[in-house]
């Protein structure tokens, strides 16, 4: 598997504790929890990976064309933004 960076996704990772292990891990092992098939460039997915007991948010695009996955972000999602499985936004659930 090719994976390649964008900027933006190296700066937040170093900011956010965020290595390269975690996205191999969340690539082969995470969960597909949003597809984002009109992304601009390339069909776009949120994956979510649970790391011990902090659970991981990641934006990948896919070029198929080229073999490669480009990751766009990472980030660990914020309880009060997201459900306790960290699945889906509170705002999109209705009665939480």
């Amino acid at each position: 598997m090719k994976i390649m960076f964008r900027v933006h996704a190296i700066e937040r990772m170093f900011e956010r504790g965020i290595g390269v292990k975690d996205v191999r891990v969340a690539l082969e092992a995470g969960q597909n929890i949003e597809d984002y098939v009109d992304n601009d460039s390339y069909p776009a997915r949120l994956i979510l990976i649970q790391r011990g007991k902090r659970p991981l948010h990641l934006v990948a695009a896919d070029n198929a064309a080229d073999g490669e996955t480009i990751i766009i972000t990472g980030y660990r999602p914020d309880p009060t933004r997201w459900t306790d499985d960290f699945k889906r936004r509170r705002d999109e659930v209705p009665d939480l």
